[in-house]
C-alpha cells in the first residue's frame, strides 16, 4: 500500500502545489493588470504562466522525486531528465520575462513620442527588436550549454575542445564569413539609423516599406503586397532609397502633355481647388509651369506636397485624374490632336507644276506663283 501512496502524495502533491501556485500567481498578475492599466506589463507577464509553471513543478518533483521511490533502478536518469526540464523552461521563462519588460518600455516611448519624433520610435522599435533577438539567441545557448554539461561525458571533453577552441574558431570563421558579416551589418543597421522597421524604401527599383529586420536578413512589403528579402548587408553594401530618412514629407510630380493653346492661368487655379477637395494633401505647396515644347504638344508639370510617400501618391493620382476630365468638359481643344487633313502637295523644283485630277474628273493645276522681282 505504501508503495501505491507515496508515488501518488509526491507526484501529486507537486502538481496540485504548482497548479494552486499558479492560479494564485494568475489571479495576482490580472488584479494589477485591473488596476494599472496604463502599463501592458502585467497582461504581458501572464503569458509566461506556462513556463512558470513548468519550472515550479520540475523544481519540486526534482526536489522530491527520491522520496516517491519511484523507478530505483533508473533514479539518475529520472534526475537527469527532470533537470533538463527545468533548465529548459527556467530559459523559457527567462526569455518571457525579458520580452515583457522589453516590450513595455517601448510601448511607454513610443505613447511619448509617437506624434513628436515618428523617426526616433521606428529606430528604437528596429533595435528592440533585434536586441530581443540576440537576448534570445544568448539565452539559448547558456541553456543548451547547461543541458550537455549535465552529462558527464561532455564534462570530460571539455578539455579538449577548449584545447581545439583556436583551430575551430578559424574554421568556423572561415565557412560562416557571410553569415558573420551579416549579423554584424544587422547590428550596424540596428545602431546605425541607416534603415528602420516602417521606413518606406526603394530597392532594385521596387518601393515598399520595411516590415521586418533580424540579424541576417530583411524583408520589404511592396505595394502589391509581394515580400522581398534580402541580406542585410546588401544594406551596408549597396545605395538605395529611404524615403522616411530626416523628415518624412514628399514633393511628386504630375505631368501632362497639352496643346500649345492649354489655359495655363485657369489650370493653375484648377490645380489649387483639385488640392484643396484632396485630403492627402499638406498645404504646404504647388505649382504648375511648362517645361517642355514639341512641335504638337507642350509638357506642363504640376509640383504637389504631401506628408509621407502613400499620401503623395493619392495626391498624384487625384490630380491627375481631375485635371484631366476637367480639361475634357471645360476646354477640349486643350488636350492633344493629331491632324488628319490632306497634305497640299508641293510643286516640283523644276519646270512647271503637273496637272492633277480635281474632285469632278477635270485636271487641276496649281495657282500661278507671282514673278519676283529682281
Amino acid at each position: 500500500m505504501e508503495t501505491i501512496l507515496r508515488p501518488l502524495i509526491v507526484v501529486g502533491g507537486s502538481v496540485l502545489l504548482t497548479l494552486v501556485i499558479g492560479w494564485a500567481t494568475d489571479l495576482l498578475l490580472r488584479k494589477a493588470d485591473g488596476r494599472h492599466p496604463e502599463t501592458p506589463l502585467w497582461g504581458l507577464l501572464r503569458r509566461a504562466r506556462i513556463p512558470y509553471q513548468l519550472v515550479l513543478c520540475s523544481a519540486l518533483l526534482r526536489g522530491s522525486y527520491v522520496e516517491a521511490q519511484v523507478f530505483p533502478d533508473h533514479r539518475e536518469g529520472v534526475g537527469r531528465t527532470l533537470t533538463l526540464v527545468l533548465i529548459g523552461s527556467a530559459a523559457w521563462l527567462v526569455i518571457r520575462i525579458a520580452a515583457a519588460v522589453v516590450e513595455t518600455s517601448y510601448s511607454r516611448y513610443a505613447h511619448a513620442h509617437a506624434q513628436r519624433n515618428p523617426a526616433r520610435v521606428r529606430r528604437v522599435r528596429t533595435q528592440v527588436s533585434l536586441i530581443m533577438r540576440v537576448v534570445s539567441a544568448v539565452v539559448g545557448v547558456v541553456a543548451v550549454s547547461s543541458m550537455l554539461l549535465t552529462f558527464p561525458a561532455m564534462q570530460a571533453a571539455g578539455a579538449s575542445l577548449l584545447a581545439s577552441a583556436g583551430i575551430l574558431g578559424i574554421v568556423a570563421g572561415v565557412a560562416a564569413q557571410s553569415t558573420l558579416g551579416n549579423m554584424f551589418a544587422g547590428f550596424q543597421i540596428a545602431f546605425g539609423d541607416m534603415v528602420r522597421m516602417g521606413d518606406t524604401v526603394v530597392v532594385d527599383g521596387e518601393w515598399g516599406t520595411v516590415e521586418e529586420i533580424t540579424l541576417t536578413f530583411l524583408t520589404v512589403r511592396t505595394w502589391d503586397e509581394r515580400r522581398i528579402t534580402m541580406p542585410v548587408s546588401y544594406f551596408t553594401s549597396k545605395p538605395f532609397e529611404n524615403w522616411s530618412r530626416g523628415t518624412p514629407q514628399m514633393t511628386g510630380t504630375v505631368y501632362w502633355h497639352l496643346d500649345h493653346s492649354a489655359p495655363l492661368e485657369p489650370m493653375r487655379e484648377r490645380l489649387r481647388d483639385i488640392l484643396r477637395e484632396c485630403p492627402a494633401w499638406d498645404g504646404r505647396d504647388y505649382n504648375l509651369t511648362v517645361t517642355d515644347t514639341t512641335p504638337n504638344t507642350m509638357q506642363v508639370r504640376a509640383l504637389v506636397t504631401a506628408k509621407d510617400a502613400d499620401d503623395i501618391w493619392t495626391v498624384r493620382v487625384t490630380v491627375r485624374e481631375g485635371m484631366i476630365r476637367w480639361l475634357a468638359d471645360e476646354h477640349p481643344y486643350a488636350l492633344p490632336r493629331i491632324s488628319t487633313a490632306d497634305a497640299v502637295p508641293r510643286p516640283p523644283l523644276d519646270g512647271p507644276p503637273r496637272p492633277r485630277r480635281s474632285s469632278d474628273g477635270g485636271p487641276r493645276r496649281f495657282p500661278e506663283q507671282p514673278a519676283k522681282s529682281l
